[in-house]
């Protein structure tokens, strides 16, 4: 059930981005699809091979990582209902590694698959294609966060956006975001090291911003932290977003999960 959930979230995203008919529902819901759960730390993908399957994130973490580097660089961190390698289907080589950060739940689907579902629905290829998009814009902004901003910007940004993210797909809408996220992590993503980190939590907890206990990282103040972010959601390309998010607003518009939910069964 959790599964059906999950998927439906992609879905859903989807429906947000192009108008889907019943039969692009349905051509969804009958997707093939391999389920796997995977430790924290495990590397599903790994540079230098050429990709079969894309990876839809059904639960948990993902993200691309520099094994090359010398303190392995996170140059991108994903969420439920992201298809991170969803650009494999045109170009199947693989640049970086990818992994889960903490316990991830996935669904694989062949690329020959996708390939035939764009075939049959151009509004799926345009929804899939307009994902891929918003990928790259993602990746835009990662380059400006680790140029542009200081330390406690650097930071304040990634915790906005994963939260913004997640309360897209309807998670984390008190502001408490599930983390498997050790200070490390942060570092890795923010370009910055894990002392550096953990000073830049400490002061974010002092200033009744956040809280960061027992894998749950709590925004206290949303309105601040998207202040001393200069946070613009824009660029995540998603429906119906405000810069100051009021706690418990839901950012989709209304897709049917249940109906879609059911289709899966």
């Amino acid at each position: 059930m959790q599964a059906e959930f999950a998927f439906s979230k992609f879905a859903g995203r989807l429906a947000n981005l192009v108008e889907l008919s019943s039969d692009d529902l349905d051509l969804l819901a009958r997707l093939p699809r391999s389920i796997d759960h995977y430790n924290s730390r495990h590397h599903i993908l790994q540079r230098g091979e050429a990709s079969t399957h894309c990876h839809l994130l059904l639960q948990g973490y993902l993200c691309w990582l520099d094994s090359e580097s010398r303190d392995g660089k996170i140059i991108s961190i994903h969420v439920p209902g992201d298809v991170p390698d969803l650009h494999t289907i045109h170009d199947a080589y693989l640049d970086y590694n990818l992994a889960s950060i903490g316990p991830a739940i996935v669904a694989s689907i062949p690329h020959d698959v996708l390939r035939d579902l764009c075939g049959r629905s151009s509004a799926l290829a345009r929804a899939l294609l307009l994902m891929i998009l918003a990928d790259v814009a993602g990746s835009r902004n990662w380059i400006v966060n680790l140029s542009s901003r200081d330390v406690l910007q650097r930071v304040a940004h990634l915790l906005c956006e994963i939260a913004t993210r997640l309360q897209a797909v309807g998670s984390a809408m008190d502001f408490r975001i599930p983390s498997p996220f050790t200070q490390s992590d942060f570092a890795a993503a923010c370009g910055i090291s894990p002392i550096h980190a953990n000073r830049t939590v400490q002061e974010l907890d002092r200033s009744n911003i956040l809280q960061w206990h027992a894998g749950t990282i709590t925004i206290i103040d949303w309105n601040g932290l998207v202040r001393l972010a200069g946070f613009n959601p824009a660029y995540l390309r998603l429906p119906e977003l405000e810069t100051l998010a009021p706690a418990g607003t839901t950012m989709m518009h209304a897709f049917d999960e249940a109906s879609f939910e059911a289709r899966l069964r």
